[in-house]
């Protein structure tokens, strides 16, 4: 059991003000009164702090809190009703102590491995999760927090946000320490940066893939949304890096009130790690990267940048050229990133997880050039519920753009009327493309329509859930996968 004498800890925070005793042992540290658990033996108690959210403000808990068992409790302003067994310590922001206490708790993790956080609209997944794959291949004890999984070496862990809170965040890391990792990758989302989840923790780098419009729902505008990203290079040490995309317009002011060490990668411009798209197909890429040709697994002009983040971040970690290069050549993609799927008469299908605009169109695009232009391209597609609704009619209007024909369907509504979730798709269809675009909700239906309307050598994208196996309908998660669907529609075998 972790312990700590809140005394020890008041020392890593700034508290505007305590009531109380702070001789006081700690227990837990929590900002869920549903985890509040009690030792009546155990002189140590739970620490709760009060957040103030985005819907509930934690203060509305804190009687609950005590009447759990918590002993401390971490708020911004003085309780109207105080009690003389309970230490209350007041401070400017209950987020940002929460991963301060949660770090000095677990005795600092993030200092003890090379952690490294990926940012960006795009591509966060598929450059942790290789970036993990590499450094296991090149033999070293690693950990991955991403949106599909999160692993400590080889061990599997559910994955439930992009980034943790702060104190699962911490929590994992500790683990990751006591097994020996030398490095964590890791998904830095922009709520995670605004909700301050990251507070506390200390990166040896940091890397931004691109930027596009994603996640205004909560950031409200593109502005605000840039800055949320801005925060993480922010935080960054004159000890860290920070690796940008020098082609993407907003590479730049990424890093630009960064302590940290700037390098850029780029296919278009000078930068610290260059790289040319030599051959595009859906066999792989070839590319030279730091003047060497490599052919790797993965496909598309925007994986030739996944891949020169991966580059770049290995060699910055301070790995060999060559080793990385043979290395980053037998990688293979995250699942449901352009996961390929062949089936009879030169038939393929790409299940993929673009559910923004600009991802959208990067998959499609890649799709038409390697096709070279000369086969059908069928989409389906579907947007969120909950979520951003102004990018629903740009999602059908970029899917019209390079398809041939286009069937909107349900992704995950959550507790939206999937009906109108379609009806805003619709309204970005341009009317002279609309005799080739079919409006079914059923999502298995809509993938079984597809499939059988695919001609022989035709290329058909499902793309917005790519690794999901369930669609969230009303909070209820009913099993659905994207990839067996199509597999049972193109009559192949189930991979187990």
């Amino acid at each position: 059991m972790n312990v700590k004498k809140l005394d020890d800890l008041l020392r890593f925070i700034k508290a505007e003000r305590i009531i109380g005793n702070n001789e006081k042992f700690i227990s837990d540290i929590t900002f869920d009164t549903r985890t509040i658990t009690s030792d009546p033996v155990s002189i140590a108690q739970p620490l709760f702090v009060a957040q103030k959210g985005t819907n509930v403000d934690g203060e509305q808990f804190i009687v609950t809190a005590i009447e759990n068992g918590a002993g401390v409790i971490v708020c911004e302003s003085i309780p109207r009703y105080t009690s003389p067994d309970v230490t209350y310590l007041i401070v400017n922001n209950a987020s940002e102590t929460l991963g301060q206490l949660a770090s000095a708790f677990y005795d600092y993790p993030s200092q003890q491995l090379h952690l490294v956080g990926i940012t960006g609209t795009n591509g966060k997944t598929t450059v942790a999760t290789l970036l993990y794959q590499l450094f296991r291949s090149l033999g070293h004890s690693v950990g991955l927090i991403s949106t599909i999984e999160n692993r400590i070496n080889d061990e599997v862990i559910p994955s439930t946000h992009t980034t943790p809170d702060a104190v699962q965040l911490n929590r994992l890391l500790s683990r990751m320490v006591m097994e020996g990792c030398e490095y964590c990758f890791m998904e830095v989302s922009s709520h995670a940066v605004h909700q301050n989840r990251i507070s506390g923790l200390e990166f040896r780098g940091g890397v931004f893939t691109n930027i596009t419009h994603d996640h205004l729902d909560f950031h409200k505008t593109f502005a605000a949304y840039i800055k949320a990203k801005q925060g993480f290079f922010n935080m960054l040490t004159s000890d860290a890096f920070a690796l940008t995309n020098r082609d993407d317009r907003n590479g730049a002011v990424m890093a630009q009130n960064s302590k940290a060490n700037v390098k850029t990668y780029s296919l278009n411009n000078y930068a610290d790690f260059k790289g040319k798209i030599i051959d595009n197909s859906f066999e792989g890429l070839q590319l030279v990267v730091d003047n060497e040709e490599v052919f790797f697994k993965l496909t598309g002009k925007f994986n030739a940048y996944n891949l020169l983040a991966i580059y770049g971040t290995a060699i910055l970690l301070g790995e060999n050229k060559d080793d990385v290069l043979v290395a980053m050549s037998n990688l293979e993609s995250a699942a449901g990133r352009f996961q390929l799927i062949r089936g009879t008469e030169g038939r393929i299908a790409i299940i993929d997880y673009a559910h923004t605009p600009d991802a959208l169109q990067n998959v499609l695009s890649t799709i038409k050039e390697i096709t070279q232009h000369s086969v059908e391209i069928i989409t389906v597609v579907g947007c969120g519920g909950d979520r951003d609704a102004l990018k629903r009619p740009v999602m059908a209007e970029n899917a019209c753009k390079i398809s041939n024909k286009v069937i909107l369907t349900s992704d995950n509504p959550r507790t939206e009327d999937p009906y109108k979730i379609l009806k805003e798709m619709e309204e970005g269809v341009p009317v002279a493309f609309r005799q080739n675009v079919l409006v079914i909700e059923n999502r298995r239906s809509a993938i079984q329509t597809a499939c059988m309307m695919l001609q022989p050598s035709g290329v058909l994208l499902v793309a917005g859930k790519g690794h999901e196996n369930y669609q969230d309908v009303n909070g209820v998660k009913h099993h659905f996968d994207d990839s067996e669907t199509v597999s049972e529609f193109f009559n192949l075998p189930l991979k187990k």
